[in-house]
């Protein structure tokens, strides 16, 4: 089948999210990619897609994640190259929280002192590259230095890689929940190819409710990066599964409304320990009294 390529200059930051939330879809591209250009410096989003790509969907994404239009390029492809692979080399390895995210691209081993864990591209939303995943990585490392948590739980665990780096970390069970059963299924294969498919427990689940969640619970770590809405709506549920002392980690919001993110929290019983931001993104690390 034919394919195209979708290309337009960004910033390094708009890049990278425009690729995550174009492989949380399975419609949209065979696999997507940011990567600098050598020649101008400019950062570049790619995307290859079956002939004709949905052009008008690419532009409402854009409008949702950018906040506007982006002028996208669209070339025909060489039917005799292999594109997906060549578009994947532009993600490239993501170091953070002493995590090391990579493809199976990658020829080059992980540098010693890391935990490395391999994630690859063309899959369910999370490829490690955003502000959020890699406050994520950070705050899992600063909560690990004073807490040893034995029951943790990643919601809306995307390709599971938040979950991933705690089960590597600890070596404890960790339940990952998504509303999205093909980010479960996902999760599974990638902890399998961790070395971590014996301790990551996926659950298709929207909400707190599910059985397996509710089952597990009290949490004394709790991970949610998704975005600031849903977080205040979880915010008494998290409340309930949260035993007092327990650390939680929220991400996927924005600087402005992380004010309103930790009131919500505060009136759960839970207070702010300390905040990371990246770009216009924060991570929050909360505890419950």
């Amino acid at each position: 089948m034919p394919q195209d390529q979708i290309s337009t200059p960004l910033t390094k930051d708009q890049a990278y999210a425009l690729v995550d939330a174009v492989m949380e879809r399975d419609d949209l591209a065979l696999t997507a990619s940011a990567h600098e250009d050598a020649g101008t410096g400019e950062w570049v989003f790619e995307a290859t897609c079956d002939s004709p790509p949905d052009m008008q969907a690419f532009q409402a994404l854009a409008q949702e994640i950018l906040g506007g239009q982006v002028g996208f390029s669209v070339n025909p492809l060489d039917d005799e190259t292999d594109w997906v692979s060549r578009s994947l080399e532009g993600l490239r390895p993501v170091q953070a929280g002493g995590f090391y995210i990579y493809g199976s691209h990658e020829t080059v081993a992980p540098p010693l002192g890391v935990t490395p864990i391999r994630i690859d591209a063309a899959q369910a939303f999370g490829t490690g590259h955003h502000e959020t995943t890699t406050g994520c990585l950070e705050a899992i490392q600063r909560v690990l230095k004073r807490k040893k948590p034995v029951r943790p739980i990643d919601v809306g665990t995307g390709t599971g890689i938040l979950a991933i780096a705690v089960a590597k970390r600890r070596r404890v069970p960790v339940v990952a929940s998504d509303i999205d059963p093909l980010a479960v299924d996902i999760t599974r294969d990638n902890a399998r190819e961790n070395g971590v498919g014996h301790l990551i427990i996926p659950v298709d689940a929207a909400g707190l409710d599910h059985r397996t969640i509710q089952g597990n619970a009290p949490y004394d770590m709790i991970i949610a990066n998704i975005l600031a809405a849903p977080l205040v709506s979880l915010a008494p549920g998290i409340g309930k599964i949260a035993e007092p002392g327990c650390a939680i980690i929220l991400s996927g919001l924005l600087n402005k409304q992380a004010p309103r993110i930790v009131t919500a929290y505060r009136m759960q019983g839970m207070i702010l320990r300390d905040r990371l931001e990246r770009g216009d993104w924060s991570t929050l690390i909360l505890e419950k009294r």
